[in-house]
């Protein structure tokens, strides 16, 4: 989950740079926490209060709420971080409703739910759960439930073949193409299914965390999404580098500081 914290204020500097290459420097003055981190982090905030709460009794209805409440509670603090035009209007309703949307703030936010459960089936059930909440749409949900299990498989010492090999049996994303084979025409674009399989093939090809995020940001693309995505399946499986998440915290607001502290004290 905090792979996805720090990719995000990478990629943040990039985003509407179209930037094409791995050769660049990670953090700048325009280094910032976007939506992702704001929301990723909210998502944690609802699983730690819902499990402490309710641990192996966690019901699909507890949790919704507890999700509801902290997105919209965290969320507001922040009214610039740059939500989408449909979360925005959800976070501020009186009376939210979900609406269709297939953006893949569905599927980042999705990350730390791999974290908070010992089982596939109930990782993806609440992913998919945490998706319906707002982007009811179907390519929102998939998006969600293949990251978490990604996230999932990567967290309890799978290979990435096993990981390839499942998210493209079950859920049918096209990952035989390379990094380089897609930057020349890949364009920004911040629906799942057009970041998701990217952010995928950024994992698979990297050798270290750092180049997960490079590779991710290199594409020219939602850089920010598409860093945190990638970023948070390699967590588990690389570590992150202590310099670079010293550095990437050093810019979070102090009430998303605490809550990733007391997030890495609840998952250990």
């Amino acid at each position: 989950m905090l792979g996805a914290v720090v990719g995000d204020i990478i990629g943040s500097a990039y985003e509407f740079g179209g930037i094409k290459t791995t050769d660049f420097p990670l953090f700048s003055d325009a280094s910032r926490f976007t939506d992702d981190t704001v929301i990723v982090l909210s998502v944690a905030r609802a699983l730690m209060g819902c499990m402490s709460h309710y641990g192996d009794r966690t019901t699909d209805e507890s949790f919704t709420a507890f999700m509801k409440s902290s997105m919209r509670k965290i969320g507001r603090k922040f009214p610039d971080a740059g939500y989408g035009r449909g979360f925005n209007g959800w976070l501020f309703a009186k009376h939210p409703r979900p609406y269709e949307s297939w953006g893949n703030l569905a599927a980042v936010r999705a990350t730390p739910i791999a974290w908070a459960f010992d089982d596939l089936e109930s990782v993806e059930n609440f992913a998919k759960l945490s998706a319906e909440l707002t982007h009811t749409h179907p390519e929102a949900v998939r998006g969600a439930q293949s990251m978490a299990g990604a996230v999932f498989l990567a967290r309890t010492g799978h290979t990435k073949g096993d990981i390839r090999s499942y998210i493209t049996g079950k859920y049918g994303y096209d990952l035989s193409r390379s990094i380089d084979a897609i930057r020349p025409e890949y364009a920004y674009s911040s629906a799942c299914p057009r970041s998701v399989p990217e952010a995928f093939t950024a994992f698979l090809e990297g050798q270290s965390f750092e180049e997960v995020i490079r590779l991710a940001v290199s594409l020219g693309g939602d850089s920010d999404t598409l860093a945190a995505m990638s970023g948070a399946i390699a967590e588990p499986f690389y570590g992150i580098p202590t310099l670079i998440q010293v550095e990437a915290f050093e810019r979070l607001h102090r009430s998303l500081q605490y809550i990733a502290e007391k997030w890495e004290q609840w998952r250990n």
